[in-house]
């Protein structure tokens, strides 16, 4: 009685042995075969992409390709090594003692380096070519990488080095430039799927389209990840797979029913989607699980939105295609950016909570509340509709901080008062005196308004402050300030205006103080101006709608319409024109 033989997981039994059995990846396999047909093999490659596209199994199948002699043992270089000689096949199974792979996440210092570096001086024991496979080289120290540099810049010829990577930004550029560079990519889901289906028939396992396209949408691209779920799959499945068994093993909730419960948030049935949640629940769905699988779609419909193309997805089913269509037809972005928003905090809020049900219920009940929110262009439209409210009693108008919604007010189109007092151009003079006579220099500073910029240019953000708001100008002429100090006005402010300004102009100035001025501060004139300009905007009829509708909100900025004019054509980007809501019941 013999022993029946070890059984080997898929994705080993199936791994690449040629080029040829390499998916996805034509732009690298056909640069290697015209390298290897011209005879420019490069001294070292670099392979990057993420897990599972098939970094190390490049790796060794172009260390099998330098070393092949073929069957008879006259072979050279080949992008098709034959798997029967000695190289291939001890190269195949790991042994090879010219090949040497080092794992760099375990091996990160100058020291493993160093053995490396004294041992390429030797010529291959039995092989063409001395070749060393180092894996997440990105994980070498930056001693281990210097000590590289000089061994990749002038190797000799019978080395050669061959990186693998997921990180390739973390490799210094001074060894990239070194290497002959490779990206591989993602698999597209039609090649995957096929692969799999190949797979799936070698091993005599009956599996549903569908369960592969739900093994293909979970891989993301890796097709080791994707074989070993298919592997899992044969075995959750006992010979015949389909969907839903794949769906439990992956933990997903059934795509139709995200799909309802997406369309009950959309319309902003609360009732309709906790029901379905709690279905969901009871059916052994995680809330976390739900969520994610929510935020998915969200991305997908939006992304759809965008580039309708995106829907010929073949993991897609048809009867989501069309649901998924519809849904992008009739939802806006801002609905579905705000839902976007709002799922991932509620991720985040579930995954934390002591209860998961309990958070991803209070996240639904949110997400079909702001569903109902209209768009700033709609609130606009209503308010502009409803007739305006009575004109607001004394002390009335409805200030206070929004708490409710958030809600700011800006009203465009009133005009601003202009700065009191003239304005002439401002000059920085720094700490140079200007060598004029006194009348000339002063000539410069015929306002008050003039010292103020004078000590702006100068930037001295302490004077500028007590003297906007602790100086109430009594009399001004160029070289003599008279003022009445505030309350809070420092006790020394007349001494050091005037030595700053003696400093600044080269001239002596009389700063001095004197009883009885009542003029307002520069502070007080700014808020009493400030304060105009929000009264003459809380009269507007559009204003006051808004305000009877958010009783809480406060008027936080007014800007003309000039100002809001440049501003938008600064901040402006196309938007996708929002349509109405399809799930809206007449």
């Amino acid at each position: 009685m013999t022993d029946s033989p070890a059984y080997q997981v898929l994705a080993r039994k199936y791994r690449p042995e040629t080029f040829a059995d390499l998916v996805g990846q034509d732009a690298m396999v056909r640069t290697l075969r015209n390298a290897f047909k011209a005879d420019r093999i490069a001294q070292a490659f670099i392979m990057t992409g993420i897990r599972g596209t098939g970094k190390t199994t490049t790796a060794r199948i172009i260390a099998k390709g330098m070393n092949c002699i073929g069957p008879d043992g006259n072979g050279g270089p080949t992008t098709e090594p034959c798997g029967q000689c000695e190289h291939c096949t001890a190269i195949m199974e790991g042994r090879h003692v010219d090949v040497m792979e080092m794992d760099a996440a375990s091996r990160t210092g100058i020291g493993d380096i160093r053995e490396i570096i004294e041992s390429v001086h030797y010529r291959a024991a039995s092989a063409r070519y001395k070749i060393y496979i180092i894996d997440e080289v990105h994980m070498l120290s930056t001693q281990a990488f210097n000590g590289l540099l000089k061994t990749l810049e002038e190797p000799p010829a019978h080395v050669k080095f061959i990186f693998a990577t997921t990180e390739i930004r973390k490799v210094p550029v001074t060894v990239l430039s070194r290497c002959q560079r490779f990206d591989l990519r993602r698999i597209e889901p039609e090649v995957m799927i096929g692969l799999l289906r190949k797979i799936a028939g070698a091993e005599g396992a009956e599996i549903t389209d569908e369960a592969l396209a739900l093994i293909t949408r979970a891989a993301e691209g890796s097709a080791r990840d994707a074989t070993s779920l298919l592997d899992q799959a044969i075995s959750h499945g006992a010979g015949e797979t389909g969907a839903d068994q794949v769906r439990a093993m992956l933990g997903l909730a059934d795509r139709g029913r995200v799909m309802d419960l997406f369309e009950r948030i959309m319309r902003g049935d609360a009732a309709g989607a906790l029901t379905e949640l709690s279905a969901q629940y009871s059916d052994g769905a995680d809330p976390l699980a739900v969520l994610r699988d929510l935020a998915e779609l969200t991305h997908w419909v939006s992304v759809v939105k965008i580039t309708p193309d995106a829907a010929e997805d073949p993991t897609i089913s048809p009867d989501e295609r069309a649901r998924g269509l519809a849904f992008a037809d009739g939802l806006g972005m801002r609905p579905l950016s705000r839902a976007w928003q709002m799922l991932l905090k509620a991720i985040e809020e579930v995954a934390n909570a002591p209860s998961a049900m309990m958070a991803a219920e209070m996240a639904v009940i949110r997400l079909t509340h702001v569903a109902e929110l209209p768009s700033p262009e709609e609130l606009l439209r209503r308010l502009q509709d409803s007739p305006p409210p009575p004109a607001p009693g004394p002390g009335g108008g409805g200030g206070g901080m929004a708490h409710g919604h958030g809600g700011e007010v800006q009203a465009q189109g009133v005009p601003q008062p202009t700065h009191p007092g003239p304005r002439g151009p401002s000059a920085s003079y720094g700490n140079t005196v200007v060598a004029l006579a006194a009348d000339q220099a002063l000539a410069r500073y015929p306002t008050f308004e003039h010292v103020l910029d004078l000590i702006r240019a100068n930037r001295d953000v302490q004077l500028l402050v007590e003297v906007e708001s602790g100086l109430r100008l009594a009399a001004y002429q160029p070289d003599r300030i008279e003022f009445t100090p505030t309350e809070t006005a420092p006790a020394d402010l007349a001494q050091r205006l005037g030595t700053a300004l003696q400093r600044w102009t080269g001239n002596r100035w009389g700063v001095s103080v004197v009883n009885g001025c009542e003029a307002q501060t520069v502070f007080e004139r700014r808020d009493a101006a400030r304060l105009a300009i929000e009264e003459e905007a809380r009269q507007h009829p559009l204003v006051q709608a808004a305000l009877m509708a958010f009783p809480k909100a406060r008027i936080k900025a007014v800007k003309t319409a000039e100002e809001a004019q440049v501003e938008a054509e600064l901040d402006a980007l196309p938007e996708v024109e929002d349509e109405w809501d399809p799930f809206e019941e007449e």
